[in-house]
């Protein structure tokens, strides 16, 4: 690949989630991305599940555009293979705890000592230090911590959310501000050392929720797919057995969903519905009015008349329905990428950029490069057969 990031050269010692997307999204930009492996078995999140040829739909999500090397740093010879690694990198990922770091000597002050133009990011479960430092922490298990599976779900059932998103807060963190280093490093010279945290990067998310609760001292009521303080925002179902999500926020919306789409302008003035915390608190009645209409419509004639009423509004889909989007086919966005086994079909990086393109990178088979990279360290045929045979790659 090219772009911005062509020519900086990124190891990262990593597995799951986080950290890999972080890094997928720096390999998006152009960067090479040698990403190092347990030589018994890899990553992982390889074998989550078998939806993409011979690797998950986790691993092929988080992956693509990186070269694979299996190594063993715990064993002298796998040292000195990291050790040369670091000496080309610019930077530097890690997911381990931070006291797994130190105790192998991958942590940001061991690597920095005499390369401080080198930047490392350590992104750990609870940050160092603290009486949560060296627990685990998975996704779920970060967003119970955070308060969001609290948050999420509807009545007395609470439930994760449908996508990872501890860990992507997590990796979108990191990869922002490794780009903020590499501008650092670009103007002074000086690397740094990167340290965050699943629950930090969480709690940042679920800040709203946490001004709201604190502010007036009650918790925001778990509403399932409707908004917990605005009404009527949610999905409603039509006679059709399609659904519509509506998104009304303020008076001349409501007036014109009355009006034009209800056809029961008198609603609008309804002391139960004319603003928004009085359609909150009568939002059972507010849902039953709404639905004795929408069960006689179907759901694309719905969305046309709210369309039609600049009302905002959308199809409730499904992930397959996401995967037929009208929106996403018009604009070109899906492409197959090469992966063992398989060619899933997948979206290209949301954004575009004038200056540069995007083309799919393969995901790697466990290991792939290992002979490659090792040749770019500076390792003979025999010095790597010897690594092989010493279990250190």
């Amino acid at each position: 690949m090219s772009g911005p990031l062509t020519g900086v050269v990124v190891v990262s010692l990593e597995q799951a989630v986080a950290v890999p997307y972080a890094s997928r999204l720096l390999a998006d930009l152009g960067a090479r991305v040698i990403k190092v492996e347990r030589v018994d078995g890899g990553d992982f999140a390889r074998h989550y599940d078998n939806a993409c040829g011979e690797v998950s739909s986790y691993f092929a999500w988080v992956n693509g555009g990186k070269e694979s090397i299996t190594l063993d740093f715990k064993l002298p010879e796998g040292r000195e293979v990291l050790t040369r690694l670091v000496e080309r990198a610019d930077v530097v990922l890690c997911n381990l705890s931070p006291a797994a770091a130190r105790r192998l000597g991958v942590d940001a002050e061991t690597l920095r000592a005499d390369r401080p133009e080198l930047i490392v990011g350590e992104l750990s479960g609870y940050g160092d230090g603290g009486p949560y430092s060296e627990r685990k922490a998975y996704d779920a298990l970060v967003q119970s911590e955070a308060g969001l599976i609290e948050l999420t779900g509807e009545g007395e059932v609470t439930a994760r959310t449908g996508i990872s998103v501890a860990d992507i807060s997590g990796g979108v963190h990191l990869h922002s501000a490794v780009l903020a280093a590499l501008y650092h490093r670009e103007r002074t010279g000086e690397g740094t050392a990167l340290r965050l945290s699943l629950l930090e990067s969480l709690a940042e998310w679920v800040q709203q929720p946490l001004l709201y609760a604190t502010g007036t001292g009650k918790i925001p009521p778990r509403s399932g797919a409707h908004h917990a303080s605005i009404a009527p925002y949610g999905p409603f179902r039509c006679g059709d057995g399609g659904s519509v999500h509506l998104a009304v926020q303020n008076e001349p919306q409501w007036t014109r969903l009355c009006a034009r789409v209800l056809n029961r302008p008198e609603l609008a003035t309804d002391p139960r519905f004319t603003t928004v915390a009085s359609r909150v608190e009568h939002r059972e009645a507010l849902h039953a009015e709404l639905h004795a209409v929408f069960a006689g419509m179907t759901a694309e004639g719905l969305l046309a008349a709210l369309d039609a009423a600049d009302v905002p509004a959308s199809r409730t889909r499904d992930v397959l329905g996401l995967a037929e989007h009208p929106q996403l086919a018009a604009r070109e966005r899906w492409h197959e990428v090469p992966a063992p086994g398989a060619s899933p079909r997948m979206l290209r990086p949301p954004v575009d950029a004038t200056h540069w393109s995007w083309s799919p990178g393969a995901i790697p088979r466990l290991g792939q490069h290992t002979e490659a990279i090792l040749s770019w360290l500076g390792y003979d045929e025999r010095s790597a057969r010897e690594l092989r045979e010493k279990g250190a790659v």
